[in-house]
């Protein structure tokens, strides 16, 4: 893991990427974040981003969390745009760390042509960045290295995604998903797995947008297009920056957390009146002797006005 960890240091724009983030952080949260490093746990790791990509970590530990509360054991998360792969293998080893910690299990899918990026269709999909071929697949030695619990999908994504949904299961719904796909054609096509029924997909499911943050992104092009279409065509799925999440972070000048998103699905059971009974949730005053008890039941309070 050192060694790995080194390698990608030395990358291209890394050490550029570490003095800008990283070491701009106020000194008192980097010299905690020795300790943590040394001594701490996969949550207290991810809180001070202390793991390999941060921008999958947060979000798969943060739908566990979502999980746990609204009474699910099993998510799926989906990669769209693998390349070579090593986000989807880190997507499996995070996935495992967070199996430890909160008991979620996870089913993984890596969705990809299989060759590299198709050519792109117009001046939305940015043909000044990317051109057809780029970003190839050793799929046999990639699919070599892959755990049980994830999957390769390959082929155009509006031909998989469709099967994809009909198969999947309510019971390990879609807890995070991430889109590399680069184009605003591909982005488009990888957004139409969030049509699906909406019981297969958490509440509020995570989503990391890989290309927001390029130079040459704006909302007539690339994902950022595709995320403005998307809730133009949709009425009770919206996409939207994940809330207050820099406020959130211990660790505040990453530039990921401005490309984590948030698919809002608002016909999902849970979030439909009356079909959630839990205990009462009531605020004690403690200024004038105000304390009500913790309720014993789930049962609903009805409300004076319809009585």
């Amino acid at each position: 893991m050192v060694n790995i960890l080194l390698l990608r240091a030395l990358k291209k724009g890394k050490l550029r990427k570490i003095l800008v983030e990283r070491m701009t952080e106020p000194v008192h949260i980097n010299i905690l974040s020795a300790f943590v490093a040394i001594f701490g746990g996969t949550r207290a790791r991810i809180d001070f981003d202390l793991v390999i990509r941060q921008q999958y970590a947060y979000p798969i530990l943060r739908a566990a969390d979502f999980a746990r509360e609204w009474g699910y054991k099993k998510l799926t998360l989906i990669e769209f745009g693998v390349a070579a792969g090593s986000g989807l293998l880190n997507i499996c080893e995070i996935a495992k760390l967070v199996t430890k910690e909160t008991g979620v299990e996870f089913e993984i899918y890596g969705f990809d042509t299989g060759w590299g990026m198709p050519e792109p269709v117009d001046y939305r999909d940015l043909p000044e960045n990317y051109q057809a071929g780029d970003y190839p697949m050793d799929q046999e030695k990639l699919k070599e290295n892959l755990p049980k619990n994830c999957h390769l999908i390959i082929g155009p994504i509006l031909e998989t995604v469709p099967a994809f949904l009909e198969k999947m299961s309510a019971e390990a719904p879609i807890g995070f998903v991430s889109v590399d796909v680069d184009y605003h054609s591909s982005a488009r096509d990888a957004l139409t797995a969030f049509f699906g029924d909406p019981n297969k997909y958490l509440p509020i499911v995570p989503i990391y947008f890989d290309d927001l943050g390029d130079e040459t992104v704006n909302p007539w092009v690339g994902e950022e297009l595709a995320i403005n279409e998307f809730n133009q065509k949709t009425e009770f799925r919206k996409i939207a920056p994940y809330n207050m999440l820099r406020q959130r972070r211990i660790c505040k000048n990453a530039k990921w957390i401005g490309q984590v998103y948030a698919l809002h699905v608002h016909d999902h059971s849970v979030r439909t009146p009356g079909t959630r009974v839990r205990p009462r949730i009531a605020a004690d005053n403690e200024f004038i002797g105000i304390k009500y008890p913790v309720a014993a039941d789930a049962s609903p309070m009805k409300s004076p006005v319809s009585a």
